[in-house]
């Protein structure tokens, strides 16, 4: 294993580091060592997007987050770490995980924990959310008990998921967004602007401690307003299908082939978004970054080809 990094200076764990939803563990690797600082990304299989993070500088460690060994090793000489684990039926396991080690570890500067926004709603007996959803709730109950250094990150939808990949598909051939949304609002985040806020704690943590940042986008708006944004940016015009949701399900997202667990959780967030429970804007991004987030239209002109044919 190749140990190299800054003489003296505590290596920063990240965890996910690979990625999938819009490759947050990635970012975060790669924007702390624009800063120069050291960091071990932990990766579950040595491939191709390893490697993209060795030529960063990175350490990379290959190891099972649901194994308390593995997440052990990763974790030795480090004094901060960040915990994020994409969607998976072994989340609560992984994450709990991560929390004995880190716990057991002792001295942590930091751990920066990604949750997700619906989390702010929930309570004991609700019943309304997805599996997923319900254990990112009993995460953040676990980690306030534990005594550890927490940030909490609560972002809601990311631009980058598949609901959304799915909602925007039709862009390019119909000029279309098709959801199940009605005309109720949510306020999506782009990955960009959550890793920048993970970044941006790993690299200075102390002012962070102990608080809950919500990321949302700019502005909590329709899809009608979002397809209208689409517009004008593409220079052509954009329109919003509102559609039933098992419609949308057996015909839109079905097709993705998301696992079982994955596909549960993203029915539930459509489910949700048509309720108005995404209704919200929040200001975390613009604290703890300094600068707005990212809106729909910037998304748009930051990755044309996922809206022209």
């Amino acid at each position: 294993m190749n140990r190299t990094r800054e003489v003296g200076v505590p290596p920063i764990l990240v965890t996910g580091a690979a990625g999938s939803v819009g490759a947050v563990g990635r970012s975060v690797v790669e924007g702390l060592r624009r800063r120069g600082l050291p960091v071990r990304a932990m990766v579950r299989r040595d491939d191709g997007r390893a490697q993209a993070l060795r030529a960063t500088g990175a350490e990379v460690v290959v190891g099972d987050l649901t194994r308390a060994g593995d997440v052990a090793d990763a974790l030795a000489g480090c004094a901060r770490m960040y915990f994020g684990m994409s969607v998976s039926a072994q989340y609560l396991q992984a994450a709990l995980t991560a929390a004995a080690v880190a716990r057991a570890h002792g001295g942590l500067e930091a751990f920066v924990n990604m949750s997700q926004l619906t989390v702010s709603e929930m309570d004991l007996t609700s019943s309304s959310e997805s599996v997923q959803q319900r254990q990112q709730w009993l995460v953040e109950q676990v980690l306030d008990w534990s005594g550890l250094p927490v940030v909490q990150l609560r972002p809601t939808v990311f631009l980058e998921n598949p609901l959304f990949r799915a909602g925007f598909s039709p862009i390019a051939k119909y000029g279309i967004i098709r959801l199940p949304f009605g005309r109720a609002k949510t306020s999506p985040v782009a990955a960009s602007d959550v890793a920048a806020v993970v970044e941006e704690i790993l690299a200075d943590p102390a002012p962070h401690i102990g608080r809950i940042y919500e990321l949302t986008g700019p502005r909590s708006e329709d899809i009608a307003a979002m397809a209208a944004e689409v517009s004008t940016v593409l220079g052509r015009p954009v329109g919003y299908t509102d559609i039933p949701l098992q419609e949308w399900i057996d015909d839109d997202l079905r097709p993705l082939g998301l696992p079982d667990h994955a596909f549960q959780h993203i029915t539930t967030m459509a489910r949700l978004h048509a309720e108005n429970r995404y209704d919200r804007k929040a200001e975390g991004v613009e604290q703890v970054t300094g600068r707005p987030p990212t809106g729909v239209a910037e998304y748009v002109r930051e990755n044309p080809g996922l809206f022209s044919s």
